[in-house]
């Protein structure tokens, strides 16, 4: 399938608390820095599976900004259509010692420069896809734009319960349709049940997931895991449910995504190789 993926691409600096995080204090452990960003983790993985992705994106200038696009190249991620400007997008957060996040701080100013009139320019791009992804890291102007003029099918992802309120404003001031948005339970509370919304996805972390389609609700729970880190498993999730396609019923898109969690949470990286072992064929 081809996929368009729009959003956030930056480098992750991860800090793993040793043992019981003490807030207020410094806690031993281990920093890495890595390759993330919603937009970009999703494409990551939707490659890994064996779709064939375009990511839109403005990349930091400098050489960690370069480190970010050459990676694209080598991991099979397109990025016709993407801009280099000044700023670096970073993501920092801390973990605790059980693999939990305990908090995060993102800087994700890039991301302004793609605007309704930057996204336009890049029509052709997203509507030759067979489905479309966006994260809350653009403008609720840049997600109106994409609601209205997105001809296929169109996913959205929360990010965070601030960046959520975004999603909600784009939702009040446009009137096409949104195939399926993927939020947590923080990021629900700031959204409404909307007839133009086919599907919300609710990630519940270590409950599992919860589909909200029209009056139906079901609730699948996650699959046993060895928990080494959570940070990208709600992307990872999200892929497998893109992946198996816009006319995948719930059940088959859920239990790829929670496959796809659940590989992500047992890696110590953000996109775990492992998950082309679901690649099908």
């Amino acid at each position: 399938m081809k996929i368009c993926v729009i959003g956030g691409a930056n480098i992750d600096i991860t800090g793993k608390a040793a043992f019981k995080f003490i807030y207020g204090d410094s806690n031993p452990g281990t920093v890495r820095l890595s390759l993330g960003g919603v937009a970009r983790n999703i494409a990551h993985n939707l490659t890994l599976l064996g779709d064939e992705v375009n990511l839109l994106t403005i990349f930091g200038g400098g050489e960690l900004g370069r480190i970010v696009k050459d990676s694209c190249s080598l991991i099979g991620i397109s990025t016709e259509g993407c801009q280099t400007s000044g700023e670096n997008s970073c993501f920092v957060s801390l973990i605790s010692s059980d693999g939990e996040m305990v908090g995060g701080v993102s800087d994700m100013k890039a991301m302004t420069g793609m605007t309704p009139e930057w996204l336009m320019e890049r029509e052709k791009v997203f509507n030759s896809a067979d489905a479309v992804v966006a994260d809350a890291n653009l403008s609720a102007e840049a997600l109106s734009y994409l609601i209205d003029n997105c001809v296929p099918p169109l996913y959205l992802d929360a990010v965070s319960g601030m960046k959520s309120q975004r999603v909600r404003e784009a939702i009040e001031v446009s009137s096409g349709q949104i195939h399926a948005i993927k939020c947590n339970e923080l990021e629900a509370s700031a959204l409404y049940d909307n007839e133009r919304i086919a599907r919300k996805y609710v990630s519940l972390g270590s409950e599992g997931v919860r589909v909200e389609e029209g009056r139906s609700v079901v609730t699948f729970p996650s699959l046993p895991c060895m928990v080494v880190n959570t940070t990208g498993a709600g992307d990872a999730l999200f892929a497998g449910i893109i992946h198996s396609g816009p006319e995948a019923g719930i059940e088959e898109a859920v239990n790829l995504g929670l496959r796809c969690a659940k590989i992500t949470v047992e890696s110590p990286e953000t996109v775990s190789d492992k998950i082309k072992t679901l690649k099908e064929g």
